[in-house]
Formats: C-alpha cells, structure tokens, sequence
C-alpha cells in the first residue's frame, strides 16, 4: 500500500507533482505488510492512514532535529498500536509492516526507513541503494532474497527505529528516487532496475517485470523524478 501526497493507493496507479518552493510539506510512503495478505493488508493500511493524519497534521515551523525527534516518536506509538492489536488475536500475533518514505517538510527533504523496503537514487545514471535492510537476507542464485525482518512496525517488534536522513543539499535536477518493495528487489536485480528507470520504466512497468520474474510477492512501487 502506498501514500502519494494526500492519496492512499492500493492495486493503482496515480501521478502527482509537488513543488517544494510553494508547499510547506508532502510525502510519499510505502508500506509492505507482513503476516499473510489480509493481516499484511489491516497493518499496513492503518500505519499509513496514522502517518497521513499525523504528518499532514504537524505545526509549522518546527526544526529539523524537532521534525525528526517527531517521526521517532510517532513510530514508538505506532509500533504499540499495532502490537496491541495484535494481543488475543490469535494468528494475528505476526500481523506488521515496513515502512519506507520520502518526506518533503520545511523546505527540508528526508527519507526515513523502518524494515527491508528500500529506498534507491539514480543520479547519472548510476543507481545506488540509501536505506539499509533491516533483515537477515539470503543468496539465491544472483537474486538476494529479504529472509528474517529485524525491524517493522508490529510483528512482535519491541523497539522499532528509523534511519533517517536529509535529502535536499544532495538533491539535483534529473535525478530519480525509487521506493520499492522487497517484492521488486527479489525478484530484479539493481543492475536490471536500473537498466529498466534508465529505458524510461514507470512504476507500472517495474511491477510486470517483478511479476513476470516471478513475483512470489506483493511488489509496490513509488518513483520520483527531480526536475
């Protein structure tokens, strides 16, 4: 399930621009559940839903480390919602998500990281993988499989964290950043993603051809291109 500005999406597509000079704040974020598909559904679904009222709901002005200091804190109180329900719930006791997001607030841009789903920048040409897995990862064959999360929203996790970090000086015109699913990177390499974003690949089409390696998985899939 994914968030893009004010739109929460599931099995759709959706175009937006966003022009960080006249907004005060945006965000695009993509959540991948994990406990069986509608379990998968009902974590991700209310994760995204919370972060959407509460980001868009944020005083003005705050500073970057206080803007930060605030998406922990949201994240500590998520992570109990959802672990709470998950408590007499039976087969729900693995009911989680990850959760990766681009967020533009302040005239700051960041990206934040809780799980395995990744967030990538192409500049360049030259694809390179910013977050980092949290998840004890497997090799098969040339395709790395995500194995055991280490950290997600829900999912018995105790004491889940962000990485985050600021975007906007590093940021330049022409570049593409990628938020995906494992769904996508088990199943395409980063070499044949890049090869697809620099052949003109839109979202879309990056989703037939995880599905058409294979796509064992829900595959999600945001792309931003800087302009």
């Amino acid at each position: 399930m994914v968030l893009v500005g004010e739109h929460l999406l599931r099995d759709d597509s959706f175009l937006d621009q966003f022009d960080a000079g006249d907004g005060d704040r945006y965000m695009l974020a993509l959540a991948d559940g994990m406990g069986g598909h509608t379990l998968g559904d009902v974590a991700s679904s209310e994760v995204l839903h919370n972060l959407q009222f509460f980001f868009y709901d944020l005083p003005i002005g705050l500073s970057s480390d206080r803007f930060i200091e605030t998406m922990r804190e949201w994240l500590s109180s998520i992570n109990i919602t959802i672990n709470s329900m998950n408590k007499g719930a039976g087969k729900r006791s693995k009911m989680g998500t990850t959760l990766v997001v681009l967020a533009c607030y302040g005239g700051n841009c960041y990206w934040l990281n809780c799980g395995d789903s990744r967030v990538y920048r192409m500049t360049d040409g030259v694809l390179s993988q910013l977050s980092t897995d949290h998840s004890l990862n497997t090799i098969v064959g040339e395709k790395e499989h995500s194995s055991i999360i280490t950290n997600c929203i829900g999912g018995g996790c105790k004491n889940s964290y962000f990485d985050i970090s600021m975007l906007s000086e590093g940021m330049q015109s022409g570049d593409t950043y990628l938020l995906c699913s494992d769904g996508l990177t088990d199943m395409l390499s980063n070499d044949e993603i890049a090869d697809f974003l620099l052949r003109g690949y839109d979202a879309d089409a990056l989703c037939i051809e995880a599905e058409k390696a294979g796509g064992f998985d829900n595959v999600s899939v945001i792309i931003v291109h800087v302009s």
